[in-house]
C-alpha cells in the first residue's frame, strides 16, 4: 500500500487536531472547491465523480485544509448514493465546525444522461 492510500485509510475526521481556532471575530466567508471527489454507486459499483463546493462562515473553528482533503478522499472506495454523500459530508462538517452558516453543493458528473446537483444550506433550514 502506498503512503497516500495508508493516510486516507487511517484518517479520522473526528480527531480534534483537524480543527483550528478561528482567530478572527469578524464575519468572513471561506469558499473551498474540491473538483476531484469520487465515490462508488451502491447499486452498480461504478465510480461517481463530483465537484464539491463548500462555503462557510466560521465561528470558533476552521478546518485544516489537508484534513478536509483527506476526508473527501476517504470516500473513494465507499459505496454511497449522491444524496447520502452530500448529507454525510454536510452533517459531519457542520457538527464539527459549528459554523455561523454553511452551504455544500455536490455537483455530480452526468452518468447515463442524468446530472445531479445536491445543495444543502444552513440558511434554508
Amino acid at each position: 500500500m502506498k503512503y497516500g492510500e495508508r493516510e486516507i485509510l487511517d484518517f479520522d475526521i473526528n480527531n480534534p487536531e483537524h480543527y483550528w481556532p478561528n482567530e478572527h471575530e469578524k464575519n468572513y466567508t471561506i469558499n473551498i472547491e474540491l473538483p476531484e471527489f469520487m465515490a462508488k454507486c451502491p447499486r452498480s459499483g461504478y465510480p461517481d465523480f463530483a465537484t464539491l463546493k463548500l462555503t462557510y462562515q466560521p465561528d470558533k473553528k476552521v478546518i485544516e485544509l489537508k484534513a478536509l482533503k483527506l476526508y473527501i478522499n476517504s470516500f473513494i472506495n465507499k459505496y454511497i448514493s449522491h444524496e447520502n454523500v452530500a448529507n454525510e459530508i454536510y452533517d459531519t462538517l457542520f457538527s464539527k465546525l459549528e459554523p455561523k452558516s454553511m452551504k455544500l453543493v455536490a455537483d455530480f458528473n452526468p452518468r447515463g444522461n442524468v446530472h445531479t446537483i445536491i445543495e444543502i444550506d444552513s440558511k434554508a433550514n
